[in-house]
């Protein structure tokens, strides 16, 4: 049993953009497919599509390389199991002064910080990328 399924699937894209892999599979979930759907909206992987049936459907991310470097310089788990991080819409943190994103779980869906800002929704600060 996983006790924190976003911070394997963060681990499991830094790991593979660190390794050079083009492509790697992570188990399905719809909140990770929430994340990696902004992530690559935000330009930080190529593409992501789902597949296989029922318990072995799967999650495929193409990672994005840039002059032969990773795109993703850091990606960090924020909210955790032990210690939930709730920010209210006036209260969401500014990654590298608006270079990066901050990944948030609205009661709209999960959205970047930015877009959280101007919906005038706060929530869970799930993890930060630049």
């Amino acid at each position: 049993m996983m006790t924190d399924p976003i911070a394997d699937l963060l681990t499991r894209v830094r790991n593979a953009q660190r390794a050079e892999k083009k492509t790697v599979a992570v188990p399905y979930s719809r909140t990770k497919e929430a994340i990696l759907k902004v992530f690559a909206e935000e330009g930080y992987v190529a593409d992501v599509g789902a597949e296989g049936e029922g318990a072995s459907r799967q999650l495929r991310v193409t990672l994005k390389y840039f002059q032969g470097r990773g795109v993703i310089e850091n990606i960090e788990r924020i909210s955790r199991p032990g210690l939930r991080i709730y920010r209210g819409k006036d209260e969401l943190p500014r990654i590298h002064a608006g270079l990066g994103v901050a990944v948030v779980s609205t009661p709209k869906g999960v959205m970047t910080d930015r877009a959280a800002r101007a919906l005038g929704q706060g929530g869970e600060v799930l993890c930060k990328i630049y």
